[in-house]
């Protein structure tokens, strides 16, 4: 009986001890929020993965300091960066996308895009002096629909180009775009012979036009007012075609070159008067609004 009484109290004893063990424990973790970096601040370059200081970044043109790949601007830091300060004054800024076509979404898209960007449409335009020298300008924004090109791109490049030929202003045009805007079908195709049109009128005029093609200019920009420049430039490792590598390499059933399509490729067969690094983007502008300067009677 004693026995069995003392079996019976160390049993009782491993089921206190056992039921002690399986509670949980707890580790005190530190709030890794305290660690991190505010947003923002740093910038890792898409081509090399380098993290740098945003700050410092953006003070050399978004060009990174490690490979030097030239890493998008937005429209108003790049109109900044080739401009006198304070003489830019912008048109259309108000003009925004309707939906023509009742594409599904079209109107959310847009909402999104100019909530992200702070920009109505994928360009702003307007006029600047550089130098004393007062321009036309319209630079892309591909952040905004990538770039697309739609019924108010076109729209407001015609103005701003008829205002350089009724003011005999020189015209600088910034193109990143992936082409036509699928929302819009046709309509966005006949941006293509609309904005031509008016870039004729302002040529017949003896009037300077810059294309200055960024990465990417494709699709029906590059096909239309990206590539009659009197003077068509680019930044390097640009990429500049139609259609893309795969399409074309599947239709003629060829390997295409490593650099085909590329600002290098296309000024080494003729197609470009000059490749820009970023940091002579403003003194060359300057140079050839120099070297084009009307001499008045």
């Amino acid at each position: 009986m004693i026995a069995d009484g003392y079996v019976e109290v160390i049993e009782m004893f491993k089921d206190f001890f056992n039921r002690n063990s399986k509670k949980k424990k707890y580790v005190t973790v530190q709030d890794s929020k305290q660690n991190e970096v505010p947003e923002g601040i740093m910038t890792k370059c898409p081509n090399c993965k380098k993290i740098m200081y945003t700050k410092e970044l953006t003070e050399n043109l978004n060009v990174c300091f490690n490979c030097d790949h030239h890493i998008q601007l937005s429209a108003y830091d790049r109109i900044d960066a080739i401009s006198d300060e304070g003489t830019f004054e912008e048109f259309d800024k108000g003009m925004t996308s309707a939906n023509p076509l009742n594409f599904p979404g079209y109107e959310e898209k847009l909402e999104k895009d100019q909530e992200k960007t702070g920009l109505n449409e994928a360009i702003v335009t307007g006029t600047a002096e550089l130098n004393g020298n007062k321009f036309g300008v319209g630079v892309m924004d591909p952040r905004f629909r990538m770039g697309s090109m739609g019924s108010v791109v076109g729209e407001k490049i015609c103005r701003i180009v008829d205002h350089c030929t009724e003011e005999r202003l020189p015209f600088v045009l910034f193109t990143a775009s992936g082409g036509a805007r699928m929302q819009e079908g046709i309509i966005s195709l006949m941006q293509m012979a609309k904005t031509s049109v008016s870039l004729e009128k302002h040529s017949n005029a003896g009037l300077l036009f810059i294309s200055y093609m960024t990465h990417p200019t494709t699709g029906g920009v590059s096909a239309s007012f990206a590539s009659i420049g009197d003077i068509n430039l680019a930044e390097p490792k640009a990429l500049i075609g139609f259609a893309g590598r795969r399409v074309i390499e599947q239709t003629i059933n060829e390997k295409l070159p490593d650099d085909f399509q590329t600002a290098e490729f296309l000024l080494e067969h003729g197609q470009l008067d000059k490749v820009v690094h970023r940091s002579e983007m403003k003194k060359t502008l300057a140079t050839l609004f120099d070297m084009h300067r009307e001499v008045k009677k």
